[in-house]
């Protein structure tokens, strides 16, 4: 039986401990719940880079059609579409996604040397579950939350709770304290929609001219069957599952 850990913040990523190890990450406002998305409408894959120069590299190299989209603390970068499903539905299907986040994609790219690399997101953490049941319940399991510029933040530890929850109802996992804690605050902390609302992202966002509707997407538990797994030699995130909604 394996084990489930958690890392509470991108900063805190030992990469060469996660050898061996299988690796979920998430951000859900909004790297991952965008990435979840983009597969589910169509992409051919994601691409998450290290930073707006990686990916502008990657974008002069690259062949195949493809969008780039990404933020810097927040802000839109000049020349890339805004990382959210929104602007990238009607125009990412058959596309490759270069996406540049602050966090998201920085954690995940820390996270590369691990055996198995996934992202997760509200959007499709039932499905991951059933996943890590059928293929990795022997596996230790590390869930790490992206965090916000060194920070720990609520929604990725509510993330965090909610696979912890549907994992445990399709296997056995021994579980941190990390994992423990976490998935009591799922089952404690009522409508994700209403927490993603008024965590300290949720509020620095929709101040700054975020459509709620964002959010209310993205608490959606469930819409999605996408299993995003990371390909260590490409660099991109693909799935083989189709969506259980076309929302």
């Amino acid at each position: 039986m394996g084990e489930v850990q958690v890392i509470f913040k991108k900063e805190d990523i030992q990469p060469e401990e996660l050898k061996g190890k299988v690796v979920v990450v998430f951000d859900v406002l909004f790297a991952t719940s965008t990435i979840t998305a983009a597969i589910a409408d169509g992409a051919a894959s994601v691409i998450p880079v290290f930073s707006v120069d990686e990916a502008r590299k990657k974008a002069e190299q690259f062949k195949d059609p493809f969008v780039m989209a990404g933020e810097d603390k927040g802000r839109r970068i000049d020349g890339f579409e805004p990382p959210l499903r929104t602007y990238l539905k009607s125009i990412i299907q058959n596309k490759h996604l270069i996406l540049s986040t602050t966090n998201g994609t920085v954690a995940l790219h820390q996270s590369r040397l691990a055996s198995s690399l996934y992202a997760s997101s509200l959007l499709n953490n039932p499905a991951m579950a059933v996943h890590m049941a059928e293929h990795h319940k022997e596996e230790d399991v590390v869930l790490v939350c992206a965090g916000s510029s060194g920070k720990f933040t609520v929604e990725d530890f509510y993330g965090v709770g909610s696979l912890v929850y549907h994992m445990q109802k399709k296997g056995k996992w021994g579980l941190s304290d990390a994992a423990v804690t976490a998935l009591g605050f799922y089952r404690g902390s009522g409508a994700p929609r209403e927490l993603l609302m008024n965590c300290r992202i949720g509020r620095l966002l929709v101040n700054a001219g975020l459509d709620p509707k964002e959010i209310d997407f993205v608490a959606e538990e469930g819409l999605f069957e996408s299993i995003l797994t990371y390909d260590r030699e490409s660099g991109q995130i693909k799935e083989g599952k189709n969506a259980t909604s076309s929302a």
